[in-house]
């Protein structure tokens, strides 16, 4: 990003977690998303757009600032979040601007997927 993009806007975002490879397997499975290790207690991950980061020296702290994950396919990110092992909290609802669903990951983070359609 040049600093003109980049001035801010979401950089990164990172979560404590108990389990740094059960993390991996959820995401991957559910998103598809691509990871790399730096130790025993810190694992970057890449969704193709944004970047964050798992690690073990902190507590797990569910709750905290929802992120939101866009899909275009709402129903297809649902059953991929179920199929991976993620507790779906609140349905497809509508809102103004489209639909979206909350969900927990294996740690207790509640996330949510939207889409315009």
């Amino acid at each position: 990003m040049t600093a003109a993009t980049d001035d801010r806007r979401i950089d990164y975002v990172e979560f404590n977690v108990g389990n740094i490879e059960a993390s991996k397997a959820f995401y991957g499975r559910a998103f598809g998303w691509s990871f790399t290790d730096y130790g025993p207690e810190y694992c970057e991950f890449d969704d193709g757009r944004l970047k964050g980061g798992f690690t073990t020296l902190g507590t797990p702290r569910p709750g905290g600032p929802l992120v939101v994950l866009y899909a275009h396919d709402l129903e297809a990110a649902l059953s991929s979040v179920e199929g991976a092992g993620g507790k779906i909290v609140r349905p497809i609802t509508g809102f103004p601007g489209g639909r979206r669903f909350h969900f927990s990951d294996p740690n207790g983070y509640e996330l949510a997927v939207w889409t315009k359609s």
